[in-house]
């Protein structure tokens, strides 16, 4: 007999209302609960709800009676909606079947004072009969038009079997709730998804350290991570990548190297975005061995560095009061065939000032000039607040007067 989807359902795993606001907290969540142990929601000692107990329509009917409140009764949208409503059942895929155009309606115009959302699942399931491809489909409408309910519908859809529910459906709501850093939201899923028999497996433990990561939780995040080598398997590029971010937003970018040299050994080649953002850790600090190292990494990885890379190993130099240095980074860019961005000239510029090398700066600018290397807003604002800091101010205003001169003659934009 199929499992059907019961108001039950809402009063074992209560949904946050609509406009209910993130919620923050450091769960104590042990590395032990990812493991494949059958966990005892039942105990009255842990902080998760009990299992859930799916009841017939007609049991559902009764249990709401008892406590007095209204049954849901389907019916056609009439004529007494808002403007928005209309506008969004305007707005449905014309290709949408009209068994999902149903429900879209129905949940568009929900209001709590007709029944519970539960509810209105439970009799399209009952009434329209649908398959997986039209939960799916009513899915992904409400996440492209990211709906408040999208999540709470997602819920319900996994515990009925015309749904048909994988572990990867499971995963897209963690993945949303850990989007709206709803941790404990995502951490209930995830023990109800083992309760039903299903097997965590690397995405969806991935998931959860991305989660934990974005939230500051390391610790969490590092246990995920053990879990994931458990599984057995060889820990993927994404897995790594996460944790490796994790790092890196914990402000342990070292951690997070020693990674990148344990992915390197395996043959496993992290992405572009990994090694961008483990450089941009080190450069914002000054650390030029470390960044220089990362920079090293991601030409071996067959990553080519284009202006914005090159700037992130420039800053490095500048901020550790290297100008000579982040010269030779700057040539070495322009030798590759890179034409230098603005934002390049200007953390030159920084570098230079930083050690109050005011003539070398200069030097430096009309050798630009000489070569045609026009500059843009970025540099005049960053030699006008130089030599404002110099107490210069005629000079200060003859600069800016000069590039709003040139900008207006070359037709550059202002922004």
């Amino acid at each position: 007999m199929a499992t059907s989807v019961s108001n039950a359902v809402c009063f074992l795993y209560p949904h946050p209302t609509i406009n209910e606001p993130p919620k923050t907290h450091h769960p104590k969540f042990s590395v032990t609960t990812f493991r494949p142990t059958p966990i005892n929601l039942s105990s009255s000692g842990h902080r998760f709800h009990p299992p859930l107990m799916a009841l017939s329509i007609e049991e559902t009917a009764m249990a709401e009676n008892t406590e007095g409140k209204p049954r849901f009764k389907w019916g056609e949208i009439g004529s007494d909606i808002t403007e928005a409503q209309q506008d969004a059942i305007d707005e449905l895929p014309p290709k949408m079947s009209k068994r999902c155009q149903a429900i879209m309606k129905q949940i568009i115009c929900f209001a709590p004072e007709k029944g519970s959302l539960c509810e209105v699942l439970n009799a399209w399931v009952s009434i329209m009969k649908p398959s997986r491809a039209d939960w799916l489909a009513v899915l992904k409408e409400l996440r492209i038009k990211d709906h408040p309910l999208y999540l709470q519908v997602a819920e319900i859809a996994v515990l009925d079997d015309s749904f048909e529910p994988n572990v990867r459906d499971y995963t897209k709501i963690i993945h949303g709730y850990g989007k709206r850093n709803r941790i404990e939201d995502a951490e209930s899923t995830l023990l109800n998804m083992k309760s039903r028999g299903f097997v965590c497996d690397q995405v969806t433990l991935t998931a959860m350290i991305d989660m934990y990561s974005k939230a500051g939780h390391l610790k969490l995040a590092e246990d995920t991570f053990e879990d994931i080598k458990l599984l057995g398997q060889q820990v993927d590029k994404r897995a790594y990548g996460s944790m490796i971010m994790a790092y890196i937003r914990a402000g342990m970018p070292e951690q997070g190297e020693t990674l990148l040299i344990e992915m390197d050994a395996q043959e496993i080649v992290a992405g572009s975005e990994v090694y961008k953002a483990l450089l941009r850790a080190y450069s914002m600090v000054g650390d030029t061995e470390g960044a220089q190292r990362v920079f090293n990494a991601l030409q071996l990885a067959g990553i080519s560095p284009d202006a914005k890379i090159c700037g992130l190993l420039i800053n490095a130099y500048g901020i550790s009061g290297q100008s000579q240095k982040a010269r030779a980074a700057f040539e070495n860019m322009r030798k590759a065939g890179l034409k230098p961005s603005d934002k390049c000239i200007a953390l030159m510029l920084a570098a230079y000032e930083k050690e109050n090398k005011l003539q070398m700066a200069l030097k430096f600018l009309m050798g630009l000039e000489r070569e045609g290397i026009m500059v843009g807003k970025e540099v005049a604002e960053t030699l006008a607040g130089w030599f404002k800091k110099l107490g210069v101010v005629e000079e200060v205003d003859m600069v800016l007067r000069e590039f709003a001169a040139t900008e207006a003659n070359s037709g550059i934009p202002t922004s």
